[in-house]
C-alpha cells in the first residue's frame, strides 16, 4: 500500500513538473513529452484537478506567451485527456473568459491570439457541454452523429448553426496566426514561429471533423426543407469551405507541418446540396498524425526517465558487509558466468522475461500500426485517383466551355444586331411586369404571414418541450425521495439489529458474573465450615485461619468489585437503550418529514400535470385559431375581385386535393393520439397546421381553376370550395372546445375534397393517351426519334445523289443535284434546330423543377410536354415525307408541288417546336437566342428548297409556243370559251379544296387534343401552344392555318368590236 502511494506521489510530482516546464513565458513550442505526461496524469486521476490546481497559480496578466501556451496545453488535454476533463474545465469557464478579456484590451500580438484562442476554447466547452454525445476530440461515426442530431429537423437546424459557429472560431484563430507570420516575414524553422504554429495542429484536427459534420447535416436539412430556406446555410458553408481550403493549402506548404501531421486534401468545389446524389461523392477528410517521437535533446533540468519495470529491493541479512566488500569482483564474475548459486532466482531474469513480453506486445502494436497506415494509404490513393478523374473531367468541360464561348460570342454579335427589332416589344412587357410585381407583393405578404405562423408554431413547440423537461425533473425528484426513504428504512433495521446484538452480549456478560459470584459464595461457605471444624480440633491451624481470613477478605473485595462492574454494565446498557430510543425517535421524525415532502412533491407533480394539460390545450387552441384564420382568408378569396384574374391548371388542383386528403388522415391519427394522451399534442398540432395550409391551398386553386372552366363545372367547383371552407371551420370549431373535442370528425371535409378532386379530373384536357409519369421518358424518346429520322433522311438523300449521278446527265443531273443539295442543307439546319431545342428544354427543366425530379416536372406541366411531343413528331414526319417526295421527283414519278408543300410543312413544324420550347424559356436565355437563330436558318433553307424546286421545274418543263396563226376566228373563239370554262372549273375545284383543307385542319386539331370549343380554355401554357406566336404584339394565325399562295387568274383580253359584231 505504501509503495502504491509512493508511486502516485511520484506521478503527481512528475505531472506538476511537466506543467511548469510546458507552460512558461519562454517563446518556444510546448514539448510533446511534457504534454503527454500531463495527458497521462488526467487519465491517471480521472480528471484535471491537479492541472487546474497548479494553473490557477499562474500570473496570466503578466505574460501573453504564458497565456498562449496555457491555452495550447488546455486544448490538448480537452482533446486527448480523460472524459471528465470537460467537466473540470467547465467549472473554470469564467477564468478563461477573463483571460480573453484582459488581453483583448491590450495591443499585443500574442494578446490578440490569446483573445481568439480563449473564445475558441469557450465555444468548444459550450458546444460539448450541450451535446454530451459528441466527445471533445470530435471522433464519432456517422451513425452516432445521426443519433446526436435526432429526428427533429429544428434540432438539426440548430446543431448545424452551432457547428458553423464552432468552425468560424477555429478559422479566425488560424487566419490570424498565418497573417501575423506573413506580416513579420518569419520562418517556420524559428522557435518563435513554431510557438505560434504548434496549436494549429489541433485546429486542423478539429476542422476536418467539423467540415464532415457540416456536410452531413446540410444534406440532411436539404432532404427535409426547401432549398430557398437553406440559402443562408449554403452561402455560409461556401465561405467556410474556401477559407478552410486556403488554410489547408498554406499549411501544406510549411516545412513545420510536414513532419508532424498529414493534412487532408479538400475537393476543388464544395458539394452540391441541391442534388442528393452528390452525398455519395463526399469523402470524409482524414488527418493522420505520424507515430514518431519528436527529436528532442535531453535537457539538463528534465526528469530522469521512468523505469520500465519496478524491481523490489532484496535484502540479504546472512551476508555481512565485510564479506561483500572483501570479494565484490569474484561474486560478480561467478554470477555472470554460472548464474546465481544453488539455483536461486535472479532479478535480471525477471527483467529479461518482462522485456521480452513487452517486445512481443510492441511488435504486435507495430504490425497493427503498419496495417492501419496501409489502409490509410489505400484510401488516400483512391481519393487521388478520383480527384485526378475529376480534374480530367474539369479540363474537358473547360475545353467545351471555350468552344461554347466562341459560339456565344458570335451569337452575341448577331443578338446586338437584332436588339433594335425588340425595342417595340418593351412597352407590352412593362405592363406585364407591373402586374407580376403586384402579384409578387401579394405573395410576399402571404409568405411573411406564413413565416410568422411557422415561428409561432415553433415557439409553442419549444414551450411544450420545456414543460416535458420540467415533468421529467419532477419524476426524477420523486424517484430520489423513494430511494432516500428506502435507505432510511434499511439504516433503521441495521441499527435495530446492532442494538439487539449488544443487549444480548450484555445479558450474557451479567449471567456469567452472577455464576462466578455464586461459585465464590459457595467456596466461602465451604471455607467457613472448614474453619469451624479446624478451631475445635487444633490450635495449630490458627496460622492457616489467618491465611484463610485474608483470603476471605480478598474474595470479598473481589465480589464487591464484580458487583461494581455489574452496576456499571447495567448503567451502560441503560445509556445505550436511551440513545437507541432517541435514535428511533429522530428516525421517525425524519421519516415523517420525508413523507410530508413526498406528499408535497406528489401534489406539485399533479399540479404540473394539470398545468401541462392546460398548456397543451392552449397550444391546440392557438393552432386552431391560426388555422381558422388561414381558411377564412382562403374563403375570402372566392369573392375577391382581384382573385378573378388568377388562374390555375386542373393538374395542380388535383395534386393539392390529393395532398389535402393525406393531411386529413394525419389529422385523424393525431386526434386519436391526443385523446389517448392529452399531455402530448405535438402530432395533432403539426397535422392541423399542414391540414389548414393544404385545405386553404385547395380552396384557392379550386377557385382559380373555376375561372378557366365551363360554366357548369365552374359553379360546382366554386360551391364545393365554399362548402369545404365552411365544413373545415365547423370541424376546427369542434376541436377548439373540450365539450365537442371527442366527437369532432373530418369525414364531411373528405367527401367534399373528393368531389373537388373528381371535378379536377373531369377538367383535365384529353391529351395523349400516356400516363403522367411516362411523359418525361416520351419527350426524350420523341426527340431521339426525330434526330434519328433526320439522320436517316440525310443518308437517303446521299444515296439518291449517288444514284442520280449514275442515271442522269446534263440539265436533269444539274436540277436533281441542286434540289438534293438544298434538301441536305435543310436537313442539317433541322438537326441543329433539334439540338438547340433539346439544350433549351434541359435548361428549362433544370431551372424550373427545383427540388422535384424531371418526371415530376413533366407531369406537372403536362400540356406543355404534350406540345413538345407533338411538335417533335411533326418535325420527324415532315423530314421523312420530304425524303419520299424528293425521291419521287428525282425518279420522275412525283410532282414538284409535293416537295414544295413538304418544305412548307417542315417550316411550320419547326415553328411549332420553337414556340413550344419558347413558352417556358427565359427571354434573356442565350440558348433561346440560339434556337431562334436556328429557326430562321431552317426557314431560309426551306425557302432555298422551294426556290431550287421551282427553278428546276421551269428548266425541265417543255414550254410550247402558242401559235394561233392557223386558227380561224371561230376556232379562236371556241378555244377561248373552252379556256374560260376550264378556268372556272379550276377555280371551283380550288375553292372546294380550300374548304376540304380547312376541315382537315379542324380534324387535325381535334385529334391532337385541342378541340375548337376549348382553344380559349386551359392555363397559360396551353394557350401558348395553340397559338405559338402569342408573345408578339400582333397575334397571327398559326402557320398551319395560313392559306398557301394561290395562282392568279389569267388575264383575259377584252373582246374586240369585231367579235361582238360577228356574234
Amino acid at each position: 500500500m505504501s509503495k502504491h502511494m509512493d508511486m502516485l506521489l511520484k506521478a503527481r510530482d512528475d505531472q506538476l513538473s511537466s506543467i511548469s516546464k510546458a507552460i512558461n513565458s519562454t517563446e518556444i513550442p510546448v514539448k510533446e513529452k511534457h504534454a503527454r505526461r500531463i495527458i497521462l496524469g488526467t487519465h491517471r486521476e480521472k480528471g484535471a484537478f491537479t492541472f487546474w490546481s497548479y494553473a490557477l497559480g499562474f500570473t496570466f496578466p503578466s505574460s501573453s506567451i504564458l497565456c498562449w501556451k496555457f491555452c495550447h496545453v488546455l486544448h490538448k488535454i480537452l482533446r486527448d485527456g480523460h472524459r471528465n476533463v470537460l467537466q473540470d474545465c467547465t467549472r473554470h469557464y469564467s477564468s478563461m473568459v477573463e483571460i480573453g478579456e484582459i488581453w483583448g484590451n491590450l495591443h499585443d500580438r500574442y494578446g490578440q491570439l490569446v483573445t481568439l484562442y480563449s473564445k475558441l476554447l469557450c465555444t468548444k466547452l459550450k458546444f460539448h457541454t450541450k451535446h454530451g454525445d459528441i466527445p471533445a476530440n470530435l471522433e464519432i461515426t456517422d451513425e452516432e452523429l445521426e443519433r446526436a442530431a435526432g429526428t427533429d429537423i429544428n434540432n438539426v437546424f440548430q446543431l448545424s448553426v452551432e457547428v458553423f459557429d464552432y468552425m468560424d472560431a477555429e478559422l479566425r484563430l488560424a487566419e490570424t496566426v498565418l497573417r501575423q507570420l506573413n506580416s513579420s516575414l518569419a520562418m517556420t524553422t524559428l522557435t518563435s514561429s513554431q510557438c505560434r504554429l504548434a496549436p494549429l495542429i489541433q485546429v486542423i484536427q478539429d476542422c476536418s471533423h467539423l467540415y464532415h459534420f457540416a456536410v452531413k447535416l446540410l444534406f440532411k436539412l436539404h432532404a427535409c426543407l426547401p432549398a430557398d430556406t437553406l440559402q443562408g446555410h449554403r452561402d455560409r458553408f461556401h465561405d467556410q469551405f474556401h477559407k478552410l481550403k486556403n488554410f489547408f493549402n498554406r499549411a501544406k506548404e510549411m516545412i513545420y507541418f510536414k513532419r508532424l501531421i498529414q493534412i487532408p486534401k479538400l475537393p476543388e468545389s464544395p458539394p452540391n446540396f441541391l442534388h442528393a446524389a452528390s452525398l455519395a461523392k463526399h469523402v470524409k477528410p482524414v488527418v493522420v498524425i505520424p507515430n514518431e517521437d519528436e527529436p528532442e535533446m535531453q535537457d539538463d533540468d528534465d526528469d530522469e526517465p521512468e523505469p520500465l519495470i519496478e524491481v523490489d529491493n532484496v535484502t540479504t541479512s546472512s551476508v555481512t558487509t565485510s564479506s561483500v566488500q572483501a570479494q565484490p569482483q569474484q561474486v560478480d564474475i561467478f554470477d555472470q558466468t554460472f548464474g546465481p548459486p544453488n539455483g536461486g532466482f535472479d532479478d535480471r531474469d525477471l527483467q529479461i522475461e518482462t522485456l521480452k513480453r513487452e517486445l512481443e506486445l510492441l511488435r504486435a502494436e507495430l504490425e497493427r500500426v503498419k496495417a492501419e497506415a496501409q489502409r490509410y494509404i489505400t484510401q488516400l490513393k483512391s481519393q487521388i485517383n478520383s480527384l485526378e478523374a475529376e480534374l480530367e473531367e474539369q479540363r474537358a468541360q473547360k475545353q467545351r466551355a471555350l468552344v461554347e464561348n466562341e459560339q456565344l460570342r458570335m451569337e452575341l454579335e448577331a443578338t446586338r444586331r437584332r436588339n433594335t427589332e425588340h425595342e417595340s416589344l418593351q412597352t407590352t412587357f412593362i405592363e406585364a411586369e407591373k402586374r407580376a410585381q403586384a402579384t409578387e407583393q401579394r405573395y410576399n405578404k402571404l409568405k411573411e404571414k406564413h413565416t410568422e405562423l411557422v415561428s409561432s408554431h415553433a415557439e409553442l413547440l419549444r414551450k411544450s418541450a420545456d414543460t416535458v423537461k420540467m415533468l421529467s425533473v419532477t419524476q426524477q425528484t420523486q424517484e430520489e425521495v423513494e430511494r432516500t426513504k428506502q435507505q432510511l428504512t434499511f439504516e433503521m433495521d441495521r441499527i435495530k439489529q446492532e442494538s439487539d446484538m449488544k443487549m444480548e452480549e450484555q445479558r450474557f456478560e451479567v449471567e456469567r458474573v452472577k455464576r462466578e459470584l455464586e461459585e465464590k459464595m459457595a467456596e466461602v461457605t465451604r471455607i467457613k465450615a472448614t474453619l469451624q471444624s479446624s478451631e475445635k480440633t487444633s490450635e495449630q491451624i490458627n496460622s492457616s485461619m489467618t491465611a484463610l481470613q485474608t483470603e476471605k477478605e480478598r474474595l470479598m473485595r473481589s465480589v464487591s468489585e464484580k458487583e461494581a462492574e455489574l452496576s456499571s454494565l447495567r448503567q451502560t446498557a441503560q445509556l445505550q437503550q436511551s440513545s437507541l430510543q432517541q435514535e428511533r425517535d429522530k428516525t421517525s421524525r425524519e421519516l415523517g418529514e420525508l413523507q410530508g415532502k413526498l406528499k408535497e412533491k406528489t401534489s406539485q407533480e399533479e399540479k404540473m400535470k394539470q398545468k401541462l394539460l392546460e398548456e397543451q390545450f392552449a397550444l391546440l387552441q392557438g393552432t386552431i385559431t391560426e388555422a381558422e384564420t388561414i381558411i377564412q382568408d382562403a374563403i375570402a378569396k372566392l369573392d375577391d375581385p382581384l382573385h378573378i384574374r388568377c388562374t390555375s391548371s386542373p393538374d395542380y388542383l388535383i395534386s393539392r386535393a390529393e395532398a389535402a386528403l393525406g393531411s386529413i388522415d394525419k389529422v385523424k391519427k393525431g386526434h386519436a393520439d391526443y385523446l389517448r394522451n392529452m399531455s402530448d399534442a405535438g402530432t395533432l398540432l403539426r397535422s392541423l397546421t399542414q391540414f389548414s395550409h393544404l385545405t386553404a391551398d385547395t380552396i384557392v386553386n379550386g377557385s382559380a381553376t373555376a375561372h378557366m372552366a365551363p360554366t357548369d363545372h365552374a359553379d360546382k367547383l366554386t360551391e364545393n370550395c365554399r362548402s369545404c371552407g365552411t365544413q373545415s371551420l365547423l370541424f376546427l370549431g369542434e376541436m377548439k372546445s373540450k365539450a365537442t373535442l371527442q366527437k369532432a370528425d373530418p369525414a364531411t371535409i373528405r367527401i367534399i375534397i373528393q368531389k373537388i378532386l373528381h371535378l379536377g379530373q373531369e377538367l383535365r384536357p384529353k391529351g395523349l393517351d400516356v400516363r403522367q409519369e411516362e411523359l418525361g421518358d416520351l419527350v426524350d424518346k420523341e426527340m431521339a426519334a426525330t434526330s434519328a429520322a433526320i439522320e436517316e433522311a440525310v443518308r437517303r438523300i446521299d444515296e439518291m445523289m449517288s444514284q442520280a449521278r449514275k442515271d442522269t446527265t446534263g440539265v436533269k443531273l444539274e436540277v436533281n443535284e441542286r434540289i438534293l443539295f438544298s434538301c441536305t442543307d435543310l436537313m442539317k439546319a433541322i438537326r441543329m434546330l433539334v439540338i438547340a431545342s433539346t439544350d433549351l428544354q434541359k435548361e428549362i427543366v433544370e431551372g424550373g423543377r427545383g427540388a422535384a425530379t424531371i418526371r415530376e416536372f413533366y407531369a406537372k406541366n403536362s400540356r406543355w410536354t404534350e406540345g413538345l411531343i407533338s411538335a417533335a413528331k411533326a418535325v420527324g414526319w415532315g423530314a421523312t415525307e420530304m425524303v419520299e417526295s424528293a425521291d419521287k421527283v428525282v425518279l420522275h414519278t412525283g410532282k414538284y408541288e409535293e416537295l414544295i408543300v413538304c418544305s412548307h410543312e417542315i417550316a411550320a413544324s419547326t415553328a411549332q417546336l420553337v414556340a413550344a420550347s419558347k413558352v417556358k424559356a427565359d427571354r434573356h436565355s442565350k440558348k433561346l437566342t440560339k434556337l431562334q437563330h436556328a429557326s430562321r436558318h431552317v426557314n431560309e433553307m426551306a425557302a432555298n428548297v422551294v426556290a431550287s424546286t421551282k427553278t428546276g421545274q421551269e428548266h425541265l418543263e417543255d414550254k410550247d409556243t402558242m401559235d394561233f396563226s392557223g386558227l380561224s376566228l371561230i376556232k379562236l373563239k371556241k378555244e377561248e370559251m373552252e379556256s374560260q370554262v376550264k378556268v372556272l372549273e379550276l377555280e371551283s375545284m380550288l375553292d372546294n379544296e380550300r374548304l376540304r383543307l380547312g376541315e382537315l385542319r379542324k380534324k387535325h386539331y381535334e385529334i391532337a387534343g385541342v378541340p375548337l370549343d376549348q382553344l380559349a380554355e386551359g392555363n397559360g401554357e396551353t394557350s401558348s401552344l395553340v397559338n405559338p406566336v402569342t408573345m408578339s404584339p400582333k397575334p397571327l394565325k398559326p402557320s398551319l392555318m395560313k392559306k398557301p399562295p394561290l395562282a392568279q387568274k389569267p388575264n383575259i383580253p377584252p373582246k374586240n368590236q369585231f367579235a361582238y359584231s360577228f356574234k
